[in-house]
């Protein structure tokens, strides 16, 4: 991978790990809801009217919008309003990546491998650390439950890409997430309610709404944009093992930026999920390259 791709790659990772706190300065004026459909909101408006309708179908493009939408980054977002800080938020949802493999053995008749249930027992000794320490993390049940809650959802919208073929994924992205805003709104104006909505968008200060424009920009077209393309020109082996740092850069950022304290059973977990995300992503390459 020539330098100037792999220095694109970690530009992605830093975004995607960053946005976590991100996401916290955003829910700081708005409710998690309201965010989320702003969010999608502006990933489609207003680049529909230049971006073309890509090959997918109309109804995976609208089982992605909502998965991801309504699915991950709502559930993710109210996670996030207090029941679980950022760091341990952007290491705990990289349990997708089992809840992917689960529902592909499942729906897909994929078969399991010996060093994927390695990777699976060595991240769920990782969240049994978290469980364990609950009242010295800023994390609740309510927290943890929302969050890999929003991991199997992300898993199921995986499959969902998986099922398409070839396209382009920034043309993809732009017009499912219009599927995302209108499950969005309703369920922000029943839970949330029209008057605190009415509200939060007129106080909502400018890091606030930079949040939201760096949800859209940043993180949905940058971000899965560039890795795609990144994708389309090099072996997924060669890319996707950079996106390890994801929660890496999330945890840093959170205690740089807000203070979150990193204690040892804290790195430890981390430790131990990310060996497990290692296993799974690295063990086939390090298998292929010994059998040469």
């Amino acid at each position: 991978m020539p330098i100037t791709h792999l220095l694109l790659s970690l530009a992605v990772v830093f975004v995607w790990g960053t946005n976590f706190v991100v996401i916290r300065w955003g829910l700081d004026g708005l409710p998690p809801f309201l965010f989320a459909t702003l969010r999608f909101a502006f990933s489609a408006l207003p680049w529909l009217l230049f971006v073309p309708r890509p090959t997918a179908p109309w109804r995976k493009m609208a089982a992605f919008g909502v998965l991801l939408g309504v699915g991950q980054f709502g559930l993710l977002f109210l996670a996030m309003q207090g029941h679980i800080s950022p760091g341990l938020a952007s290491l705990v949802v990289q349990i997708q990546v089992f809840f992917t493999i689960g529902l592909s053995l499942a729906l897909m008749g994929e078969r399991v491998r010996g060093f994927q249930v390695v990777g699976l027992l060595l991240a769920l000794a990782g969240l049994g650390v978290i469980a364990l320490n609950l009242n010295a993390a800023v994390v609740t049940w309510l927290g943890l439950g929302l969050v890999m809650s929003a991991a199997f959802f992300w898993a199921g919208a995986n499959l969902v890409v998986k099922s398409l073929g070839p396209v382009n994924m920034l043309h993809f992205m732009v017009w499912s997430s219009v599927f995302a805003v209108p499950p969005l709104l309703a369920i922000s104006w029943l839970v949330e309610g029209p008057a605190l909505m009415q509200s939060a968008i007129t106080q909502a200060t400018p890091l606030v709404w930079a949040s939201v424009l760096w949800q859209a920009l940043g993180n949905t077209l940058f971000g899965y944009g560039v890795w795609n393309w990144l994708l389309a020109r090099h072996p997924a082996a060669t890319v996707t093992p950079l996106a390890l740092l994801v929660p890496v850069f999330g945890m840093g950022a959170s205690s740089l930026s807000l203070g979150e304290a990193l204690p040892g059973w804290k790195l430890g977990a981390a430790a131990l999920v990310l060996g497990g995300l290692a296993v799974i992503v690295l063990w086939p390459r390090l298998r292929a390259r010994l059998s040469t």
